[in-house]
């Protein structure tokens, strides 16, 4: 149980560290865009896991946690887009978002391979 607490806040964090970040990028048409794009998919991972908790079978709960991967892999894209762009002015910040969200990356493709493993 508290291994999914964990994982849990780790994507509230996450989720959290999104909204500061967004907040402040550079204010331009490019900027807004991807503050938009990353906000979304950045906090999406967090309320979709709260989601897959209560997922009505086990498939359901794979489908939703391959919905939580495909957000963090969006917004390690976006992230990418926006150092590459220069869209924030602190690149180890990014650099910090991009690594959490490399990790949680990997815990859920593992979590989706254990998950249908045992689904059969």
């Amino acid at each position: 149980m508290e291994r999914k607490y964990d994982l849990e806040s780790r994507l509230i964090t996450f989720a959290s560290e999104v909204i500061s970040f967004t907040d402040s990028m550079i204010s331009s048409k490019a900027g807004n865009h991807m503050s938009n794009q990353l906000l979304r998919s950045g906090t999406s991972p967090a309320l979709n896991y709260g989601e897959a908790q209560s997922g009505e079978s086990r498939k359901d709960f794979i489908h939703k946690l391959k919905i939580v991967l495909k957000e963090l892999r969006e917004s390690r894209v976006a992230l990418k887009i926006i150092s590459k762009s220069k869209l924030h002015q602190d690149p180890s910040l990014i650099e910090k978002l991009i690594d959490e969200c490399n990790q949680l990356i990997s815990i859920f493709v593992k979590s989706i391979e254990t998950a249908g493993r045992n689904n059969y």
